[in-house]
């Protein structure tokens, strides 16, 4: 079976069974799959139980999509993403995204739990990405294009939608939240990176960096989608102020401190879309 065949199978098998046309998706990162707790009258479909949907084994990540209602807007959320290095394939990791597409979401919400290089920041602090450096070394549109998913050669040098960033900056003023804005780097991880390979990522222009989000954005914006990608930093990551040990345990655990403030800010922003 082809890739369009997949997604026709994925897409046709969740609308056999939900209620919902959802307009919005949102992609829910370590820690930050709680804000699908707060989806109304929701529908939930493990992706073990989805045709040709790959599984999440990351810990903190509950592996499913919540379909249903969020201040009113039709939503479908993956409460729990998938991860290159977790052996799958950029396309896998992507898929859902085009299988949103197809179910007629228009307006992506990516969030990650990310660590810090600029001072500015602070763990716990919520970053607007508006831009990314990719440093995975592949991206999902590699191989055959698909006309009827987009352009051989999509644009990405507006890829975080700018009257998405201003919507969200002003949702939080409005709430009393603070925010920053800056750019978001991704490796392949699974490791965090040495003290060497941070000062490099930090002289790039990185703000942030993590083991997500780019493979489903650059997906999101050759689908023609308008991507919103906020990042929760959850450590401080600079080694001119000293580095210490980190671990995935620490990092859902500050995730898991900003959850109020996440939902608060990203509740508030889908209200007002």
């Amino acid at each position: 079976m082809n890739y369009l065949d997949q997604i026709k199978e994925a897409t046709s098998n969740i609308q056999s069974k939900t209620q919902y046309q959802p307009t919005i998706g949102l992609i829910l990162g370590s820690g930050l799959g709680v804000l699908a707790d707060q989806i109304e009258d929701a529908e939930k479909y493990p992706y073990e139980r989805i045709p040709h949907f790959p599984v999440s084994t990351v810990e903190g990540h509950a592996g499913q999509l919540v379909i249903g209602k969020l201040k009113g807007k039709s939503v479908i959320a993956m409460q729990g993403r998938l991860h290159f290095y977790e052996g799958y394939s950029m396309k896998e990791i992507t898929f859902p995204v085009r299988v949103m597409k197809a179910l007629g979401v228009n307006t992506l919400i990516v969030t990650n739990a990310c660590g810090g290089l600029n001072e500015d920041l602070y763990p716990g602090a919520l970053m607007f990405i508006r831009d990314h450096v990719n440093l995975m070394g592949t991206n999902p549109l590699i191989g055959e294009n698909h006309d009827e998913l987009g352009t051989r050669f999509p644009d990405m040098s507006q890829a975080y939608n700018k009257e998405l960033i201003a919507l969200g900056k002003q949702v939080a003023k409005d709430l009393e939240i603070d925010t920053k804005e800056g750019v978001y780097s991704a490796i392949t991880g699974p490791y965090y990176l040495s003290e060497a390979e941070l000062i490099m990522v930090k002289r790039i222009g990185s703000d942030t960096i993590g083991m997500s989000t780019i493979p489903e954005t650059i997906v999101a914006v050759h689908a023609g989608i308008k991507v919103l990608g906020i990042s929760c930093v959850t450590d401080m990551a600079v080694p001119e102020a000293g580095l210490e040990p980190l671990t995935h345990e620490k990092v859902v655990e500050i995730a898991n401190k900003t959850r109020p403030k996440f939902i608060k800010l990203v509740s508030g922003i889908v209200d007002r879309m």
